[in-house]
């Protein structure tokens, strides 16, 4: 037997051994001259076949071995994600890979297009703000079906309805978003009050963490929107679940915030414009002869029945007409309900109040959460504007509710009662880095209250500009009852333009040796005759001219 080699036997690795369909010209070629040569090229053919096939089977079972180590199938969102051992995050389905038929992996682990996990339906959202603006026979409606029984619903008050309309809402899969304003206890956490119960306490209030108050450094009064979750077993209150803003804006400018006590306070130079039109002979004179602006701390000084609550509604209608960028508060305190009632309705405005058959304590609560809300929106640069009524009651509540000093003055007075009125119509300013606080606030005299009387005298000369209400105006059914000789704005020349002064100046003196009464006829008579206020003063200034 002989055995020729055309080229050298090479050695087998497994890459050669996989390559089964090459067709190199460096393979063996065995020729024998007889019958012993066929059979010893068929066995050495037979040992050559072997080996690929057992190397094969060796891969793939190492393949395998690695997949099921390696990959991790996590369902989230409506899909399968692909998490590696290196914690990267593949969110396109993985390749198939090419296995032997008789090895297959787990059914979680395998990747079928055809094999889909629905996205839960969070499109169907209530906002909790929505529904308390609601009536209550359209809650009660909206809570049967929700599957409330109606047995129950006559029991339960308003804030209830909605606990109950938002659980069983969470409980059928539907999200819950909320808009409230931020009030933290002493231990650390805190609650989302609804303006549209005036911040009261109630089961529909939000709860939350002290995490998320020290993640994003937020204060009383902050308006915080964002999810919220319902509760769970063992909890009373919804709790907050994202923060989506903060006082409007993104919540990380909250942390950059410069607090409200260190910003700079200046005279107001940006003027309100409360002429509307021509028919509103209050706001077109107080335009005039009591101008305010942004930043302006003002009182409306007036006796009972002289038509200071009307007043306050013309003030914030013209304002949120001309000025939509202004954050409007009308805060009522001690209050006739059927007032409330009627400024909810006239005003478009937040309205925030208490009413005169609630606890001093309720209303000092109310007043300091509007405050420090305010106080808040100024941080963030915008500009606020609260209508207050009354700052008297304001300071009756605070009488009753501070503890005693020992030192009283006439009337009953606490000399410790006063300084946080103070505080809070001191908090009006304009400020140097953007924003502005103005409030404006009525007083209450002749009203028979020595109390009042000191009440007043205290707040007398702190504000800038200044409204008196005439009770002889009032009774000779003249409106508005507004004595112009006693009325007036501090540093006027910042909000009027130059020809604006020198016709106020004119007109001034035209009008000082007029009568209270005459004088308010004659501006009514006039407005009623000229388009806007811009007409008036050119028609006074020509007939002026013509009388010199």
């Amino acid at each position: 037997m002989t055995i020729r080699k055309r080229k050298a036997l090479p050695q087998v690795s497994e890459d050669s051994l996989f390559d089964t369909g090459s067709n190199s010209n460096e393979d063996l070629v065995i020729s024998t001259s007889d019958e012993q040569t066929d059979d010893l090229s068929v066995n050495t053919a037979n040992e050559i076949q072997a080996a690929v096939e057992q190397t094969r089977i060796e891969q793939n079972k190492e393949a395998d071995d690695e997949i099921l180590e390696k990959k991790v199938v996590v369902r989230s969102r409506g899909r399968k994600r692909t998490v590696n051992s290196s914690d990267e995050v593949e969110t396109k389905p993985a390749k198939k890979t090419s296995l032997p038929a008789k090895k297959r992996l787990p059914r979680d682990i395998q990747d079928e297009k055809d094999e889909i996990i629905p996205e839960p339906d969070t499109s169907f959202k209530i906002i909790i703000n929505d529904l308390t603006k609601m009536r209550m026979h359209d809650l009660r409606d909206m809570a049967v079906k929700y599957g409330v029984p109606e047995d129950e619903l006559s029991l339960m008050k308003k804030q209830d309805v909605i606990y109950h309309i938002l659980k069983n809402h969470t409980n059928q899969g539907g999200s819950i978003f909320a808009s409230g304003s931020l009030e933290t206890l002493p231990d650390g956490y805190g609650f989302l009050r609804s303006p549209q119960n005036s911040y009261l306490t109630g089961t529909d209030d939000v709860y939350v963490s002290p995490s998320q108050i020290r993640l994003f450094n937020l204060k009383t009064g902050d308006t915080v929107y964002g999810q919220i979750r319902s509760p769970k077993e063992g909890e009373r209150y919804f709790a907050l679940l994202r923060v989506e803003t903060v006082n409007f804006d993104e919540p990380a400018k909250s942390q950059r915030r410069i607090p409200f006590d260190n910003l700079t306070p200046l005279y107001p130079r940006e003027k309100l414009n409360l002429e509307t039109t021509t028919q509103e002979i209050s706001t077109r004179i107080m335009n005039l002869f009591c101008p305010i602006g942004k930043g302006q701390r003002g009182l409306i000084v007036a006796p009972p029945r002289t038509g200071k609550t009307i007043m306050l509604q013309k003030i914030a209608n013209a304002i949120t007409a001309n000025h939509p960028e202004v954050y409007l508060i009308v805060l009522l305190i001690d209050e006739r309900p059927e007032e409330v009632t009627d400024m909810e309705r006239t005003v478009n405005a937040e309205v925030i109040s208490s009413t005169f058959d609630e606890q001093a304590t309720r209303h000092v609560q109310v007043a300091e959460m509007v405050l420090e809300k305010a106080k808040r929106l100024v941080e963030h640069k915008r500009d606020v504007v609260i209508l207050l009524d009354s700052i008297t009651r304001l300071a009756r509540a605070y009488n009753q509710t501070m503890p005693t000093s020992g030192k009283v003055l006439s009337g009953g007075v606490d000399s410790n009662s006063l300084h946080k009125p103070k505080r809070f119509f001191g908090a009006a300013r304009n400020i140097e880095e953007g924003g502005s606080l103005t409030i404006i606030a009525t007083a209450l005299i002749e009203t028979g209250s020595k109390m009042d009387e000191v009440i007043f005298e205290e707040f007398k000369g702190t504000g800038n500009m200044e409204v008196n209400l005439d009770r002889k105006l009032s009774d000779r059914r003249l409106f508005p009852a507004i004595n112009i000789k006693r009325s007036g704005t501090r540093k006027e020349e910042l909000l009027l333009t130059e020809a604006e002064m020198q016709l106020m100046w004119i007109l001034r003196k035209f009008i000082s040796s007029m009568d209270d009464a005459d004088i308010i006829e004659f501006l009514i008579d006039r407005m009623n005759k000229s388009k806007n206020n811009e007409a008036f003063l050119k028609s006074m200034n020509a007939g002026l001219a013509q009388k010199d």
